[in-house]
């Protein structure tokens, strides 16, 4: 009796695009540090500014502000826009404020992240529901917005 053959068949496109524990920092304007780094990531094989990434986790670190984590199951980076796409499972966590949603978007060269689709902030006092929260990656300060009422419930 021969011994059986584990045939598996891999995507060659899929393996060469593969690139394991990838790290990338860029910083903004006015100096503020972002670091994102993923397990792993491939090139998009229809636009090669993007490099699509899985198990996601970043930092914006400034000297005056405290600093942004960032977490995520995927994102996307656009080397050329310098553009960051996060969803599934994010988790952004500043001062005592946990914001989770389905999507956030660190627009670099405006220096703005833009949390939406089901939104949830939660500090040591309240947790808020809206639509949408744009944040000053400058100043850290939030803009909360919702065409339906905000729900807001306090401790």
């Amino acid at each position: 009796n021969k011994p059986k053959e584990n045939k598996e068949t891999i995507n060659s496109d899929y393996v060469k695009n593969l690139t394991k524990e990838i790290e990338y920092i860029t910083s903004t304007k006015n100096g503020e540090i972002i670091k994102i780094f993923a397990k792993s990531g491939k090139t998009n094989l229809k636009n090669n500014n993007i490099l699509k990434l899985e198990d996601v986790n970043g930092t914006i670190s400034s000297k005056e502000k405290s600093n942004v984590y960032i977490s995520s199951k995927f994102a996307e980076y656009n080397f050329l826009e310098q553009n960051s796409k996060f969803y599934v499972d994010v988790e952004i966590k500043y001062i005592n404020r946990v914001i989770i949603c389905d999507n956030f978007d660190l627009k670099i060269n405006d220096n703005i992240a833009v949390a939406y689709n089901n939104v949830i902030i939660k500090d040591n006092n309240s947790l808020m529901k809206a639509e949408k929260v744009t944040m000053n990656i400058l100043t850290k300060d939030i803009l909360i917005e919702s065409q339906k009422k905000i729900e807001i419930n306090t401790k």
